[in-house]
């Protein structure tokens, strides 16, 4: 089974447990769509947009459950990217991994890849 990942704070999936669905970041909401990466720009995802934040959730999802809202479109250095139009819910997710930073402000996906 395919997953693409979505990366978040903490309070903001506990939030989203609340809730019964998780409705984005800011960024997210100014684009209109919540942003995914596959497996494979997890790494650059991390390193362009939340290095150094600290705490950080890993949200695996299963893309075959999100029905017409999951698009695939183009982003940054010509990839395709998934990104959702509408809310992602709780559903859909096959598993939540918290990330450990390193001390140089990166983060270890080891046992991702």
């Amino acid at each position: 089974m395919q997953r693409i990942y979505k990366i978040c704070p903490p309070s903001a999936w506990r939030e989203a447990e609340r809730a019964g669905v998780y409705t984005g970041s800011a960024d997210d909401m100014r684009d209109g769509f919540i942003h995914f990466s596959t497996l494979e720009q997890l790494e650059q995802t991390l390193r362009r947009h939340f290095a150094g934040q600290g705490a950080l959730f890993l949200i695996a999802v299963d893309p075959g459950l999100l029905g017409e809202g999951l698009r695939w479109e183009r982003g940054s250095h010509d990839q395709w990217f998934p990104h959702l139009y509408g809310k992602l819910e709780l559903a859909a997710v096959i598993a939540v991994t918290a990330l450990n930073m390193r001390a140089d402000g990166t983060y270890d996906l080891t046992e991702m890849l």
